[in-house]
């Protein structure tokens, strides 16, 4: 085989690595979104009720339309929330699960936790914090959910943060650390923007 046969082989490998690897990129990001929507997709069917889920009458699916539905379903609800009589069910729904032992936990917990993540206000930007974790010159995101006050604050003797350390890419998912508010340093970045670059596992600028 001479040099030059050689030289056209190795560079007809390299251009077909360098498709594949082109391949790889487009598609991973394609197929991970489908699969995200197909699960988010089914999640939301479950979430409908059966007379309510137009796909269950129709002869063919029409995709993303029980997303669509629950939007517009939760939305309403959002809207009839800041009336009258909405805080009023909403207050009777709040002492009836402040009166069952366990699930008042889970309720004023996760209450919480959805009120400080949907929060829209001019602090919000200030949640996001850097921390050094697991260990001292390694940094993790978090979102700053509240001043801690109860017991760990007093048995420590000074001013401590929560926070919640996502996992990636599912942000939803994570764990609760309790750190010294003189070990936090907050951003300027946003929950959305905080959100992408987890997500994304850092390659979105933050």
């Amino acid at each position: 085989m001479s040099k030059d046969t050689e030289i056209k082989k190795i560079s007809f490998l390299a251009k077909i690595r360098n498709y594949f690897l082109a391949g790889i990129v487009v598609l991973i990001p394609i197929g991970i979104t489908i699969y995200f929507s197909i699960f988010v997709e089914r999640a939301f069917s479950n979430l409908l009720p059966k007379y309510l889920n137009p796909n269950n009458f129709l002869p063919f699916d029409i995709p993303g339309l029980e997303i669509l539905i629950t939007f517009f379903i939760i939305t309403f609800i959002g809207m009839l929330s800041v009336t009258f009589v909405g805080r009023y069910f909403i207050n009777l729904n709040t002492k009836l699960f402040n009166r069952i032992p366990v699930l008042k936990t889970i309720f004023n917990g996760l209450t919480q936790l959805t009120k400080s993540f949907a929060s829209d206000d001019t602090n919000n930007k200030k949640k996001m914090v850097l921390i050094e974790y697991p260990r001292k010159g390694i940094y993790s995101l978090g979102f700053a959910t509240s001043v801690n006050s109860g017991e760990v604050t007093d048995k420590v003797g000074e001013k401590m943060i929560n926070i919640f350390v996502p996992t990636t890419p599912n942000p939803t998912s994570g764990f609760l650390l309790v750190v010294p508010e003189k070990d936090v340093t907050y951003l300027d970045m946003s929950f959305e923007e905080a959100s992408k670059f987890i997500m994304s596992a850092g390659s979105i600028k933050s």
